[in-house]
């Protein structure tokens, strides 16, 4: 079970970083870049961008592809934190600002507990992707994302 597992893990990282890099691929609403000192990393993302989607969040889901995620968008900057209630999957949360910068990361939060994380100050989004993958990935703080809902606010790296 353990090689299967590391074998799987190697798989999700070598699909997440070397993907086609096309400096003028367009944003698109599902799609997520990250890039850093690691490089760059694409993640297929459902957006929860209203109350209802944001209070479900990936609730009750048994798994998650290694390639996927969710980013919670919100409307203006604020102070966020999340818990894992009702999640059956370890995640990883990244908490990002209006310009995509990654502000903070918790690793591994815990399946169904109830313990707020506190992401942070003035922010308007959280991706969240599978536990383990932003320590195995190279994801740090000042890492900047892609996406289209960061076009109003002078996002880091641009559309």
């Amino acid at each position: 079970m353990i090689k299967r597992g590391l074998t799987v893990r190697i798989a999700a990282l070598y699909a997440l970083i070397c993907v086609p890099v096309v400096a003028s691929a367009a944003c698109r609403d599902d799609t997520v870049w990250i890039r850093g000192d690691f490089g760059e990393a694409r993640f297929t993302v459902e957006v929860a961008d209203d109350d209802g989607e944001r209070a479900l969040g990936l609730m009750h889901r048994p798994s998650l592809p290694a390639s996927a995620g969710m980013l919670f968008v919100y409307p203006r900057p604020q102070r966020l934190s999340f818990w894992m209630r009702d999640t059956l999957i370890e995640l990883d949360m990244l908490f990002v600002d209006e310009h995509g910068v990654v502000q903070n990361i918790h690793h591994r939060a815990v399946p169904l507990d109830e313990t707020s994380i506190f992401g942070g100050n003035n922010l308007t989004h959280v991706l969240e992707i599978n536990g383990g993958f932003a320590e195995m990935l190279g994801l740090s703080v000042g890492d900047e994302l892609r996406h289209p809902s960061f076009e109003n606010s002078e996002p880091a790296w641009p559309c």
